[in-house]
């Protein structure tokens, strides 16, 4: 998020030296400037730019798309209750890129009582979803938010993992400029060394599993592309 806001600030700056005085944008001026949600510094910089005729409503434009094209998922860190981002959002997003997935219920298994996601054919989906944070920061989420080519270590943990009550995990990580996929079958998961079986005291076949910039690469082989998580639900479900 720091590299975005340099970003545009580096954009914006070299613009507003055009206005000379007639205009008070300097630091100080700004950096005091009262802000409410959408009125911020930014839209009072550009607003002047533009009635200046230092910028044309279409270079705004071209300013504004490029900032969304870098950041298109950011919206996705603005989501505060975890519940809510892992369970809503995530369920919501796959199911509208694979959606030959079916919402579980007795009418397809029987002794279904909430355990997992999705239900394909017999096969029983979980659903995981985690975001690239910078790692040891005290900062929102939304300002934590890395792009998939930053610098900084990050963090993503799978939570309330249960091998044991699905046949196929899909692990779903949200970039501000990214989104990949995993796809895993139980086993694979509940055998994985970075899988921790106790993430709560008491807590019987539930567990954790830590992905970080260390050791992302070691996941590669169940990396799958947008287009190719159903067949690779299938291909998973059949090794078991």
């Amino acid at each position: 998020m720091e590299q975005l806001i340099r970003t545009l600030k580096t954009q914006i700056n070299e613009m507003r030296k055009k206005t000379g005085d007639k205009y008070n944008l300097s630091d100080e001026f700004l950096d005091n400037l009262y802000s409410v949600y959408p009125f911020n510094k930014f839209e009072y910089v550009i607003s002047h730019l533009i009635g200046n005729g230092i910028i044309t409503l279409e270079q705004y434009l071209d300013i504004r798309n490029s900032y969304l094209e870098r950041n298109k998922y950011l919206y996705v860190f603005e989501i505060t209750a975890p519940r809510i981002f892992g369970e809503t959002w995530a369920q919501r997003h796959l199911n509208e890129v694979v959606p030959e997935l079916k919402r579980p219920s007795k009418t397809y298994d029987s002794d279904y009582s909430g355990q997992y996601d999705f239900w394909y054919n017999g096969i029983r989906i979980e659903v995981k979803a985690s975001r690239a944070v910078k790692r040891k920061s005290g900062d929102s989420l939304i300002m934590k938010a890395l792009s998939s080519d930053s610098e900084y270590g990050f963090d993503m943990n799978f939570q309330q993992i249960k091998p044991s009550c699905c046949d196929v995990f899909v692990w779903i990580a949200v970039w501000r400029d990214k989104i990949r996929y995993w796809v895993l079958s139980s086993d694979e998961v509940a055998n994985n060394k970075y899988y921790s079986a106790s993430q709560h005291r008491g807590n019987v076949g539930e567990g954790q599993l830590w992905l970080t910039d260390k050791n992302i690469c070691e996941f590669d082989e169940y990396e799958v592309g947008v287009r190719s998580i159903l067949d690779r639900i299938i291909e998973k479900a059949s090794k078991r």
